[in-house]
């Protein structure tokens, strides 16, 4: 049986999962092809190599009409990231055809289902992005006291949030994954600007979506567990607990936007075979 662990040691981000993905081995170009199945707006997808504490990663970067770069998977500014362009990078524009347009700065369950409804996935992975935007959606609704249908997804609506959990299922999807684990979170501390203002870390919403979850809290200032990071893993993970007895055959790291000074702000992703299982079920 072929599985996926995620070491969450520096926390998790959708950037991160797209970048651990591809550094394990997904065809960019197979995940660009199924990601211009969602006829969004004109964006930019690369990945480039960059190097956190000497460990080198894959850095994902989804820019857009109105952005700069996927720094939107962190709700307050992102510290300058130091790369280099990796010499195979690779980098996509979808153009405009009949692509719908997306633009605003936060949208409802409904608009974001409309998008998936309207692409050309497969259902299997349609119907997987959309449990991660239900979770989504229903952890803000339970901080607001409002309904799902009803919630305002401020920074998950964008279509570099898109981008980031459509590629995350298109990308397990692509490695033929049977069965998802994860360790426990790494919690980083301190306050983070949002939507709604000055927020505790983890924001109240990440940390509605981590209830059931193995957390760790570190000594980081800095938001590690992102709520798109946050919502992909917990929706898609089988279990989470120390890495279950396996062969490993492919090892991917998705680097973050941030340079941690403490450790490398890198995900790891271990692709392999399983053999027996010593993980906790989660909630």
């Amino acid at each position: 049986m072929k599985i996926a662990y995620f070491d969450c040691f520096s926390g998790i981000s959708g950037d991160m999962v797209l970048g651990a993905l591809v550094d394990a081995g997904v065809d960019p170009d197979a995940l660009k092809t199924e990601l211009a199945k969602l006829k969004l707006d004109e964006f930019t997808l690369r990945f480039e190599e960059a190097t956190k504490h000497s460990i080198s990663g894959t850095w994902a970067v989804v820019e857009t009409a109105d952005s700069t770069g996927n720094a939107h998977d962190h709700n307050d500014s992102p510290e300058p990231h130091h790369h280099h362009t990796h010499e195979h990078s690779h980098e996509h524009t979808h153009e405009h055809h009949d692509h719908l347009h997306t633009h605003g700065p936060s949208r409802h369950l409904s608009d974001i289902f409309a998008v998936l409804d309207n692409s050309d996935l497969e259902e299997v992975i349609i119907d997987r992005a959309k449990r991660i935007f239900d979770r989504l959606a229903a952890a803000e609704a339970k901080v607001h006291n409002t309904s799902k249908d009803q919630v305002h997804l401020h920074e998950v609506s964008g279509i570099d949030a898109i981008v980031d959990i459509v590629g995350a299922v298109v990308g397990l999807h692509l490695l033929a994954v049977d069965e998802i684990y994860a360790s426990p979170l790494s919690l980083g501390g301190g306050f983070v600007r949002c939507a709604h203002g000055l927020m505790p870390v983890p924001a109240p919403g990440t940390m509605e979506l981590l209830c059931g979850v193995p957390v760790r809290q570190t000594e980081i200032r800095k938001e590690l567990v992102t709520p798109t990071g946050a919502a992909i893993i917990t929706t898609l993970a089988d279990e989470f607990g120390t890495m279950p007895e396996m062969t490993i055959n492919q090892i991917g790291y998705g680097a973050g936007t941030r340079n941690l000074e403490e450790q490398p702000n890198l995900l790891r992703l271990c692709i392999g075979k399983k053999k027996v299982s010593s993980m906790i079920r989660s909630a």
